[in-house]
Parts: structure tokens; sequence; C-alpha cells
């Protein structure tokens, strides 16, 4: 049998090689309800007054705002649904082409993607500070123009608490980035609670490119099945998102599968995968792309996606408890 993986493809770069599905990636989701609705607290509209803000973005640079941002644009799905959940929607200007939650971002302008970016019509939208992805290529043309740019890019757990801090202080309020991470992990241990017990440490595969990638133990992704108690069948050697050679996935024998609906449907079709026992048996959780976008967005609804994966499992033939 050849090689099971493709080492130069497993890790390392391959998101900046593949911008568009980067961008699925960090899109490619906040508890309902609570997060988005709560008002401001009176300290919070007290500390949305002070001025001036200096904070140090994911590239190390440090930026300094004269006063809490009120026009943003913000370059990444995750971002714009930071922003609202942090209840500054209303101070959104505009977007990246991706971003479609929640729904009033819809209407905003739309500025493109990673690399088609409409610099002139962001710049004419005046605002005062862009939100964008470390790896954008646009940054240091942003930048050049006089830009106040914060780049920012959460690929874990940890990074997305760091991106809620910096926002949040962005938006004048800094002690609702620690809020709204607390409902966050207030709803990681429900979803862990409702998780069959016949589930627990099971690998799983998740399938977040048809090539396939799938994502690693040290994803986002990964670490959100961790936090449900569930396995990985995908090595943490291989990287966060590695290229797998398809023999792989045959051989590790997964106990269940999560993918999207459409790649979910044609992996029986795949040569030798008909032999994974999790297809067979229809241990298989198919999301739909607005509910994928729960799992694989790098941002504050995560606690909701990981309920829509316990939800999964506990509707799978044998979860018992």
């Amino acid at each position: 049998m050849p090689g099971l993986f493709t080492p130069a493809k497993a890790r390392g770069s391959w998101p900046a090689r593949r911008p568009g599905l980067l961008a699925w990636l960090l899109c490619l989701g906040l508890l309902p309800g609570s997060l988005w609705a709560a008002p401001p607290t009176p300290q919070a509209e007290r500390v949305a007054s002070a001025a001036p803000i200096t904070l140090t973005d994911d590239l190390g640079h440090t930026v300094t705002l004269a006063a809490p941002a009120r026009r943003i644009v913000t370059l990444l799905p995750s971002h714009t649904e930071t922003v609202c959940a942090l209840q500054a929607c209303d101070r959104l200007v505009g977007t990246d082409r991706w971003s479609d939650w929640p729904a009033p971002v819809r209407a905003l302008p739309k500025l493109g993607g990673l690399d088609d970016l409409d610099v002139e019509a962001l710049v004419r939208l005046r605002p005062d500070v862009v939100i964008a992805a470390r790896s954008h290529r646009a940054l240091a043309r942003l930048q050049a123009l006089g830009v106040k740019v914060v780049a920012l890019e959460p690929q874990t757990h940890a990074d997305l608490r760091r991106s809620l801090d910096v926002v949040a202080a962005l938006l004048g309020t800094p002690q609702a980035g620690a809020q709204a991470w607390a409902g966050i992990e207030a709803a990681l241990q429900q979803a862990a609670a409702r998780v069959p017990s016949a589930w627990r440490s099971r690998a799983v595969y998740v399938e977040v490119g048809s090539e396939p990638y799938a994502a690693g133990p040290g994803s986002f992704v990964g670490q959100t099945l961790q936090a449900l108690g569930l396995g990985n069948a995908i090595p943490a050697a291989l990287g966060p998102f590695p290229k797998l050679n398809p023999e792989f996935v045959v051989r590790a024998q997964p106990a269940l599968v999560l993918a999207q609906t459409r790649a979910a449907a044609e992996m029986p079709r795949r040569p030798g995968w008909a032999a994974l026992q999790a297809l067979r048996t229809g241990a298989v959780c198919a999301f739909e792309p607005a509910r994928w976008d729960l799992l694989v967005r790098p941002g504050p609804r995560l606690g909701e996606g990981a309920m829509a994966v316990a939800d999964c499992l506990a509707g799978l033939p044998g979860a018992g408890r």
C-alpha cells in the first residue's frame, strides 16, 4: 500500500495555498438569545466613553485608537459574528462577502474575500478600524493608505478567547470579552453533558475538504471534539488540517464521520470507502452548510456548534446513555 498521506501537503501552509478553503474554514459559529440580546451594563457604557485605546494584534503590531471604534469593517465571518456577539452590530459598516450571520449583516456592503478585496470601496466607508485575518493579502496596502488594521486570526479556542478580548477592547467595553467567553464555556459544558457515554473517547473523522482534508486534534474543530469528550482519528503530528491519502481514512476506521451533507452523501462512492464501518452502520453526522458553519467557524457560536454535534450523537443508532 502506498504512503498513507503526503507529508508536504499534510502539514504546514496548505491554507495559505488554498485561500478559498481557508476562508471557508475560518468562517471556516454564540449562544442563542442571551449573548445577542443582553443590553450593555452601566459599567460597560461608562467604559465605552474612555479613550485612547492601545492594543497588540496577532502580528505583534501595536494599534492605537483615539476613541472606541464606531465604524468597523470586518473581513472574516468569525470577526463579524464576534462584533455582533459583543453587542456592536450597529457599528459595522462593511464586511467580507462570506459574512452572513446574524441576518442584519447580510444587508451591509460586501467588500470581497481574502484575494479580491475592493480596497477603494473599503476606504470610502471611512472605517475607524478594519479587523482582518493576519494572512489577508491586502493588509500592507490598507496600512499604506492610513487605514487602522487589527489582524486577528483565531485558529484555536485560546485564540478565540483572545480575539473576544481584543475586539471588546476596540469597542471600549473590555469586560465584555470575558463575559462572552464565560457563556461559550457554559454552552460547551452543557453540550459535553449531552454526549452519550457510548461515544466518549471514540475516534472521529471530520472532513473539512473533499480531497480529503481533515480536522486534526490541534485545530479549532479538533479542540471542540476534545471538549465534548471525543477522540480524533487523525494523529496530532499531521498538523491541524492535513491533506490525507484516502487510504489513510479507510485504514484508520473512525467510529464516527462528521462532514457537510454533500460530502457525506458521496463518501460511499469513493474507492475503498464502502469498507468504512462508520458509513456502513450510519455513524455519520451530516450537516447542511449553515449548520456546518457553527462547527467550523472559529467564532462565538462555538457552543452552538458543539451542541449540534452532541444532538447528532444522541440521535445515532445505539447511542444509549
